[in-house]
């Protein structure tokens, strides 16, 4: 067997094929969309990936204020951040976070999906999501993918 024959391939800077993304979010329910909008932001679904190299896609998702949560989540679940100040924490629920901007949840979720370091932001700044099906992005000639088809 030739060992040259097998080598790993990873991915860097100048090597990597980034490509424009766009899903959307209309029926969806936001947990599905976002673990799918970090593999894709990610780059793991590449057969080159390579964990410390920002290797996915530029990711646009359209429909963002027709996304869904099951349940009672709407109004159970809790957003919880820090001021900074003592007694400073405050809560949200989902209701009050989709009332103050539908997109924040989707960017909320999808960057608790991401690494928390500089790589992290720096993927996070690939992220686009637009409130109604309109992106903007056509010149990049964005590749559709459709959720329902995904396995």
């Amino acid at each position: 067997m030739d060992t040259l024959s097998y080598k790993t391939v990873s991915a860097n800077s100048q090597t990597v094929n980034k490509k424009w993304v766009v899903i959307d979010a209309e029926g969806q329910s936001l947990g599905r969309v976002a673990s799918v909008v970090a593999q894709y932001l990610r780059g793991k679904h590449k057969p080159d990936f390579t964990p410390h190299v920002d290797c996915g896609d530029n990711v646009v998702v359209t429909n963002a204020n027709k996304v869904e949560l099951s349940g009672d989540k709407w109004n159970s679940k809790k957003y919880i951040r820090y001021t900074g100040y003592p007694g400073g924490q405050r809560e949200m629920t989902a209701t009050e976070m989709f009332a103050k901007g539908p997109a924040r949840l989707i960017e909320k979720s999808v960057k608790g999906m991401l690494p928390k370091n500089k790589l992290g932001a720096k993927l996070f700044r690939n992220l686009k999501v637009v409130l109604d099906a309109e992106h903007g992005m056509e010149a990049q000639k964005p590749e559709v993918i459709n959720l329902n088809e995904l396995v």
